[in-house]
């Protein structure tokens, strides 16, 4: 422990002195040892900020490009238009999806068989009979246990046969409903066998409608469909039928997703900017003049390189061979820029290319999605991990330091203050001790000093 200067005042005044200032003063010196480890410790824990926002960005840039890289990202996305809603309706059209015009012409609509029972007054009337529905046989017997409309339509339904039976009640009376739970041809419904009510008599079975398949010409290609919604026609494309068309052409357009492709392109921008704009914001001093947390620091000269050096790699595809040709254009604080139109214009014109331009091997999409690979946070070997780890290292080495010279200064001023209040003590004492040996020298000596 260094040398401190401290003054008591006169020894002889008994006011004694602050031992807590006087304790204060004495370790302040040994706290001062502290000083350089804080300053430190400040500094790696801006680093931290600093480190973890731009990780944080670069995760975002990843993301941008996968959506671009990925063959299942947005340029496998397409769009569909009919020119005839009310009789034709695109439903969605999936990655494997080709862009291309069609001509369609819808002669019928598919329609699902459906028989219905004659009306009876009374729903509660007892059935006797037999039907036999799709080769299954229902023995309707009044004797063994009452069957109505409601309980024979419960035992087709649960007879599993592909039926769905259900009673209809109107002005007319109550009537058994049978429809195919298959549409089209394929789902006619075969019903035989007759039933009768206690009070109606004969009731009647018939058709109300035949399954039927559709019928529609695709590109001049007559096709059929058991359904209306058609999967079949066109590759990757599920449109419904409303409506015959009545022999006039329906036109059919499976377009790119080039606002979805935009709004990917414009976001890989924004986040390539978000990176750039963190390390610019590293290479100066900050308003008091201090340089930034990570002002010269090699983990971003790093991811700089990495970032920068990607914009003009890459091998061409086609027509297309920089990022300029899609409207990408390069500033002087390397940040970028998106001109929508350029980028819509190859897109229009070079489709195909555009998308190798991101996904081919070797390509420029590929190239980046290389070169970020181990930049960011991801453990154990990104660049902004690495650096957080040394960091949190240093970090807790320096925490330990300051924890121990803390508990030592405890230690310390708990001693000093025991000491010093010893200390104080006998200087408040010293008058009354000094007055004593007085007034014995006065009553040896005869001589009293004060009366002089």
């Amino acid at each position: 422990m260094g040398t401190v200067g401290l003054n008591f005042g006169s020894a002889t005044s008994g006011q004694g002195f602050d031992v807590a200032s006087t304790v204060t003063q004495i370790q302040a010196s040994e706290q001062a040892i502290e000083t350089p480890w804080k300053t430190q410790l400040t500094a790696l824990q801006a680093q931290d900020s600093v480190l973890s926002t731009l990780g944080s960005d670069l995760s975002t840039l990843t993301t941008s490009l996968q959506a671009l890289t990925d063959f299942s990202g947005v340029f496998s996305e397409k769009q569909g238009s009919s020119s005839n809603t009310d009789l034709l309706s695109l439903t969605s059209a999936d990655i494997t999806a080709s862009a291309g015009s069609h001509t369609i012409v819808v002669n019928s609509l598919a329609q699902t068989s459906s028989e219905v029972s004659s009306a009876i007054a009374d729903p509660n009337d007892t059935l006797s009979g037999s039907l036999t529905i799709q080769g299954h046989v229902f023995n309707v017997d009044s004797a063994d246990a009452d069957t109505t409309l409601a309980s024979l339509a419960s035992a087709i339904n649960s007879a599993g046969i592909g039926v769905s039976a259900n009673v209809i009640a109107d002005s007319n009376g109550s009537r058994l409903a049978l429809v195919s739970k298959t549409s089209g041809a394929a789902g006619q419904l075969s019903v035989s066998g007759s039933l009768s009510g206690a009070e109606a008599g004969t009731i009647s079975l018939s058709s109300s409608q035949d399954g039927k398949d559709a019928s529609l010409t695709v590109d001049g290609v007559a096709i059929t469909s058991s359904s209306n919604a058609v999967t079949n026609a066109i590759p990757g494309v599920t449109f419904q039928l409303l409506g015959a068309s009545t022999g006039t052409p329906i036109q059919v357009e499976i377009t790119n997703d080039n606002t979805d492709i935009g709004t990917a392109m414009s976001k890989l921008v924004n986040a390539y900017n978000a990176v750039i704009n963190d390390i610019n914001g590293q290479e100066k001093n900050d308003s008091s003049g201090n340089a930034e947390p990570l002002f010269g620091n090699p983990t971003l000269a790093l991811i700089q390189s990495k970032v920068t050096g990607v914009l003009f790699a890459g091998s061409a595809s086609g027509a297309i061979n920089n990022i300029t040709q899609l409207g990408i254009g390069l500033n002087d604080d390397g940040t970028l820029t998106l001109n929508a139109d350029s980028l819509n214009s190859a897109l229009n014109s070079s489709f195909a290319d555009v998308v190798g331009f991101f996904q081919n091997s070797g390509s420029f999409g590929q190239t980046m999605a290389s070169s970020l690979n181990n930049l960011g946070t991801q453990a154990p070997n990104g660049a902004v991990f690495l650096a957080q780890q040394q960091n949190s290292a240093q970090e807790s080495s320096l925490n330990t330091s300051i924890g121990n010279e803390d508990a030592l200064l405890a230690a310390q001023k708990v001693q000093l203050t025991d000491e010093l209040n010893t200390a104080n003590q006998i200087l408040q004492s010293i008058p009354a001790q000094l007055n004593q040996v007085d007034e014995m020298y006065s009553a040896i000596t005869g001589f009293n000093e004060r009366s002089q």
